[in-house]
């Protein structure tokens, strides 16, 4: 991780603030994204952007329940993409010339975010590495029973090491 990101971190560590559980629930993501981004040997430009949205992929869920009374994921794909916008360039702000975040990659953050519980028509690798990270964290998180699990497998999971993590943490 280098300061940038880390910076991003408490940012929207910041912007969480007192949610404990979604606070976990963005680390745990990043965390499992970056994995399977250098895994799946991403290139550097890429796994920036990978880095960036998997911090902020569920910035759009206060927002939600406050707009609609819950955090449905399309509330979250409508709204998180201008809340993204807002805290990056707030943290652009603070950051010096050479570590701002560039427009084409706050674009590429925010259509992450637009989309990241959308299922159909992934054509980026790092759309896939997102949904599989929320996911993994998503089937911890809930309890998902074995077929769920199964399920998720067949029908979203893409990358060899998606899978491979998949199959280790649940252990089947």
């Amino acid at each position: 991780m280098d300061e940038r990101t880390a910076k991003l971190i408490k940012s929207m560590i910041s912007h969480d603030k007192g949610d404990t559980l979604r606070i976990q629930h963005f680390l745990k993501v990043h965390d499992l994204a970056v994995t399977i981004g250098i895994g799946e040997e991403l290139e550097k430009e890429t796994l920036v952007i990978l880095e960036a949205a998997s911090v902020l992929h569920d910035i759009g869920i206060h927002p939600s329940e406050e707009k609609y009374g819950n955090c449905a994921g399309v509330h979250q794909e409508e709204l998180g993409p201008g809340e993204a916008d807002t805290l990056l360039n707030d943290l652009n702000s603070t950051l010096p010339d050479e570590m701002k975040y560039s427009q084409k990659e706050i674009d590429s953050i925010k259509f992450l975010i637009g989309h990241h519980h959308t299922y159909q028509g992934i054509d980026r690798i790092e759309w896939q590495i997102l949904v599989e990270a929320d996911f993994l964290v998503n089937l911890f998180e809930n309890g998902s029973p074995t077929q769920t699990i199964r399920d998720v497998e067949k029908n979203i999971f893409k990358t060899a090491t998606g899978l491979s993590i998949l199959k280790n943490m649940f252990n089947y």
